[in-house]
């Protein structure tokens, strides 16, 4: 026997039979009101804080001459006001390189960005206008959303101020890849439709609290967006705004994915049956005087498995620089444990 049974129809409430009892259901059209209602709610939180971010950037541009001569290319995207000072946080690609950032408010008011940090590796940046009592978003905690769950993206797709849709959270710990090379890590997914211009704007829950960046779109498909947990945010935010920057460390060395023989990996009982190969090393770099060589196979890092180039990334973090770490390589017929002290990274794709 089931114990949920509606009895409904369009034109008004239908009954719903709970712990034998009957009880009316909302109808479709409360339902669709009660989503109204959230959406606006969250609207008239959130978007006070949403800013229009437009960029300036001189290029080099070769002629075909050989001569090189200066072309300033604009841009726009959104960003969100998250302190009471001024601070803004937006998508590192909005403003990279930028040679004049503007901020223009919802009011119409207008502003010169400064360039707080740059953080390529997530995507995100942090930019500063000058002007007491700005409204600002309230962060919340992307850990604690649900897939299925409401969300709101509010940015300025090809310049339209303050556009506002909605969607669902598709899925949850998704894998981006940043500009600069490395993967972004707990990623959200979303089917709120985002445009160019809503990069660096807020996705925001029913309450009205941000737990995402808008960051980008997949172009071929529909409702497949994707949003910078908040939490990501967080703890980057803070880096730029103390240091300029996030500090992560380096190794120097290029190299690419591999499948190990199934015979080196039972020889030497490996837990992964793949590794990163050692394509190239830099000059003066700690790979360098730890004495690895190119055709190395990299599987340990301070006896954590290697799997890829992902793995090492994400163990070179800013804890490891200056100390002193084990690398283990398989190299011919032998396994080496190698020492190596990994330096602040460069802000390049590779290790």
């Amino acid at each position: 026997m089931k114990k949920n049974l509606r009895l409904a129809s369009s034109e008004g409430p239908g009954l719903q039979l709970k712990n034998k009892e009957w009880v009316v259901c909302p109808s479709d059209d409360e339902l669709l009101d009660a989503y109204s209602q959230a959406v606006i709610n969250a609207v008239d939180i959130v978007s006070p804080s949403v800013v229009n971010i437009d960029v300036s950037r001189n290029l080099k541009i070769k002629q075909r001459n050989g001569a090189l001569i200066s072309k300033e290319i604009k841009a726009n995207g959104s960003g969100f006001v998250f302190t009471p000072d001024g601070f803004i946080l937006t998508n590192s690609h909005v403003v990279h390189q930028a040679s004049q950032i503007t901020a223009t408010l919802p009011d119409g008011r207008t502003f010169p960005g400064d360039m707080i940090g740059d953080d390529p590796d997530t995507d995100l940046a942090v930019i500063r206008i000058h002007t007491p009592k700005l409204t600002f978003a309230c962060l919340g905690d992307s850990e604690k959303i649900r897939v299925g769950q409401l969300v709101i993206a509010i940015g300025n797709p090809y310049g339209f101020q303050c556009t506002v849709t909605s969607g669902v959270i598709s899925a949850l710990s998704r894998s981006l890849r940043s500009m600069s090379g490395r993967l972004i890590d707990n990623v959200i997914q979303t089917d709120a439709a985002l445009n160019p211009g809503n990069s660096g704007g807020p996705l925001v829950t029913s309450k009205g609290e941000v737990i995402g960046v808008n960051t980008a779109v997949i172009q071929s498909a529909q409702g497949i967006c994707f949003a910078i947990g908040i939490n990501t945010a967080k703890f980057v935010a803070s880096r730029l705004i103390k240091e300029g920057k996030v500090r992560r460390s380096y190794i120097g060395l290029g190299g690419q994915n591999i499948t190990l023989h199934r015979r080196i990996v039972r020889f030497y009982n490996l837990p992964l049956e793949t590794g990163v190969l050692v394509l190239s090393i830099d000059n003066n770099s700690p790979a360098k005087r730890a004495g690895l060589y190119k055709g190395d196979i990299i599987v340990f890092f301070d006896d954590q498995p290697i799997r890829g180039i992902d793995d090492l990334h994400r163990l070179l973090t800013d804890e490891k620089v200056g100390i002193n770490s084990k690398i283990t390589v398989i190299r011919a017929s032998e396994s080496l444990v190698l020492d190596i002290v990994p330096e602040e990274s460069r802000s390049r794709p590779v290790s």
